[in-house]
């Protein structure tokens, strides 16, 4: 768990933190949309579009979260 505070300290150190988290955030988005379209189109099991939706949820809330947190404390 310290590697990923450290690499979230890295990150908010260069400058380039909000683009970071908006490409994160992209992809997350882009995970909710890949995990409904498979939801509403395809006969997959119900498990897979699901880890998509909470794999995009959980991209597009916490590296936002993880960066402030390092902002905070580190």
């Amino acid at each position: 768990m310290d590697e990923v505070f450290e690499l979230a300290d890295v990150v908010a150190d260069s400058e380039l933190e909000g683009l970071f988290v908006w490409l994160l955030r992209l992809v997350g988005l882009l995970a909710i949309l890949g995990g409904l379209a498979l939801w509403l189109l395809t006969d997959v099991s119900l498990l897979v579009p699901l880890a998509l939706l909470v794999g995009g949820i959980t991209l597009l809330v916490v590296p936002g979260l993880l960066l402030e947190f390092a902002e905070l404390f580190g």
